[in-house]
């Protein structure tokens, strides 16, 4: 297996139900796996919070996810965004659609000064995401 770099999101207990809303958006296999598989009794409060949650599609995209380990604190920031970038128009628009609906647009889906259609939001579980519709070279 090739070496890859992609995502991996924390989250305050709802890790689940992230994971699988990204799994409706953009398709694909979703394998999650909670602290209670890997620690058995030893889990406590944390046995059905997700300790590992993999989400792969078809499209080639990878994005990771957790439930942040017991006693540890989870401090959403504006220091990472989600990219989602490339020609397919439709494709990207339908990812917006689901990923702005119940959020906050910050930077409306529409052409920039660059040339390419740009938007960003945040999605209903407080993480960022940036869509770049590219426009053709000519």
């Amino acid at each position: 297996m090739a070496s890859r770099l992609n995502p991996y999101i924390s989250f305050s207990g709802d890790a689940r139900q992230a994971m699988e809303f990204y799994e409706e958006v953009f398709g694909g296999t979703l394998r999650m796996h909670t602290y209670a598989d890997f620690g058995g009794k030893e889990a406590g409060d944390a046995a059905d919070k997700i300790m590992h949650g993999m989400l792969e599609t078809t499209g080639g995209f990878t994005l990771m996810g957790a439930d942040n380990p017991p006693g540890t604190e989870n401090t959403p920031g504006n220091n990472i965004s989600v990219s989602l970038s490339g020609e397919d128009a439709d494709e990207l628009r339908g990812y917006w659609d689901k990923l702005s609906g119940n959020g906050t647009v910050s930077v409306p889906l529409e052409k920039q000064m660059w040339g390419d259609v740009f938007g960003m939001c945040t999605d209903r579980f407080g993480i960022t995401w940036m869509v770049n519709i590219n426009q053709p070279q000519t």
